[in-house]
C-alpha cells in the first residue's frame, strides 16, 4: 500500500481489501473516501452505514471508524494534508480562503455515519476529480501542484454545498422548526465576522425581536446563543493550531477574540487544557463527539 509523500497538497491511496485493518496515518485534517467496487458497512463513532459502489464518505480526525467489508471492496482516500495549509504561502492561492472553506467542512460536518453527497450529478464530479487526480499522481512532478490545487478546491466548493444540503447539527429529530438549522448555518457560515452574529442582527436576518433570539436558540438547541458561538469560534482555533501555521495573535484577530491573552484564557476555560498542552497533544478536543470518548 503506497501512500504518497506528506508534503504533497494531498495523500491518495487506491487499494482493493478483503479485511478492514486500522490504519495507522493520523488524520489531523480530514480524509474523502470513495468506494470505487464493492459493499459493506461503514461505522463511525459506533453508527453504522451500508456503503455500495459510488458510495463517497468522509473521515473525521478521529480513531472511531472503521469498515465491516462483505465484499471485496476497492477503497480510494484522499487526504487533505496539514501540511498542504502551512505551506501554501508558496502557491499562487488565497491560503485564507482554502483554509476557511476546509474548515467549514472539518467543523460542521458532524461525523456521523452516511455518504455525505446529496447529489447525483455532484457524485459523478467528484469520481472525475479523482481519477484526475490518481492519474497525475502517478507521474506527480512539481508542474503537478497547481492543477491538484485547482482539483482540491473544486472538491471542496462540492463537499460544502452538500454540507448545507443537510443538516449534521445536534438538533432533536422531532423538531420541525426549521428556523433553527437556518440559524446555525448562517452562525457557522458568518463565525468570523462577530457585527452579524449579533442579538440585534440575527433578529433582523430571521425576524425575531431581539429579546426572543436568544430564548428560541437554547430552547431549539439546550445550549445559549453565547456559549454555541464561542465553541464554534474554538473548534475554528483547534483547526488552525494544528494544521495552519497562524500565529496566536492572526487566530485571535481573525475570530474576534480582544487579544491572545483573551483567546488563551477562553481556550483554557472551555477545553480544559492551555493551548501550549493543546499542540503538544495534537488530538482535537471540542471536535470530539462524546460518543468517541466511550471506548478506546
Amino acid at each position: 500500500m503506497q501512500v504518497l509523500e506528506v508534503y504533497k497538497p494531498f495523500e491518495i491511496q487506491e487499494i482493493e481489501l478483503s479485511e478492514w485493518k486500522q490504519r495507522p496515518v493520523k488524520n489531523n485534517f480530514f480524509e474523502l473516501v470513495l468506494i470505487r467496487d464493492g459493499s459493506g458497512t461503514q461505522c463511525i463513532n459506533y453508527n453504522e452505514y451500508n456503503y455500495e459502489k459510488n458510495s463517497i464518505f468522509l473521515l473525521p480526525p478521529l480513531k472511531c471508524h472503521s469498515f465491516t467489508i462483505a465484499k471485496p471492496t476497492r477503497f480510494v482516500f484522499l487526504k487533505f494534508t496539514d501540511s498542504f495549509f502551512k505551506n501554501v504561502n508558496n502557491l499562487s492561492i488565497d491560503r485564507n480562503e482554502w483554509f476557511r472553506e476546509a474548515s467549514y467542512i472539518l467543523s460542521n460536518y458532524n461525523q456521523l455515519p452516511g455518504d455525505i453527497i446529496k447529489s447525483e450529478m455532484d457524485r459523478n464530479y467528484l469520481d472525475n476529480l479523482i481519477g484526475i487526480i490518481l492519474q497525475e499522481s502517478r507521474s506527480y512532478s512539481n508542474e503537478s501542484i497547481n492543477l491538484v490545487t485547482s482539483l482540491m478546491t473544486s472538491i471542496l466548493e462540492i463537499l460544502i454545498r452538500n454540507i448545507k444540503k443537510s443538516s449534521y447539527f445536534n438538533i432533536p429529530k422531532n423538531n420541525s422548526d426549521d428556523r433553527i438549522s437556518k440559524m446555525l448555518n448562517y452562525i457557522n457560515d458568518n463565525i468570523d465576522n462577530s457585527n452579524l452574529l449579533k442579538i440585534e442582527n440575527l433578529a433582523h436576518v430571521f425576524m425575531m425581536s431581539p429579546t426572543y433570539v436568544s430564548e428560541f436558540f437554547k430552547k431549539q438547541v439546550s445550549i445559549s446563543l453565547r456559549e454555541y458561538i464561542i465553541k464554534a469560534k474554538l473548534k475554528l482555533v483547534e483547526i488552525r493550531l494544528l494544521n495552519s501555521d497562524f500565529t496566536l495573535t492572526q487566530i485571535a484577530n481573525d475570530l474576534g477574540f480582544t487579544d491572545v491573552s483573551h483567546l488563551s484564557k477562553t481556550f483554557k476555560r472551555y477545553t480544559g487544557t492551555s493551548i501550549r498542552e493543546f499542540r503538544n497533544n495534537g488530538e482535537y478536543i471540542l471536535l470530539r463527539r462524546s460518543s468517541c470518548l466511550l471506548k478506546s
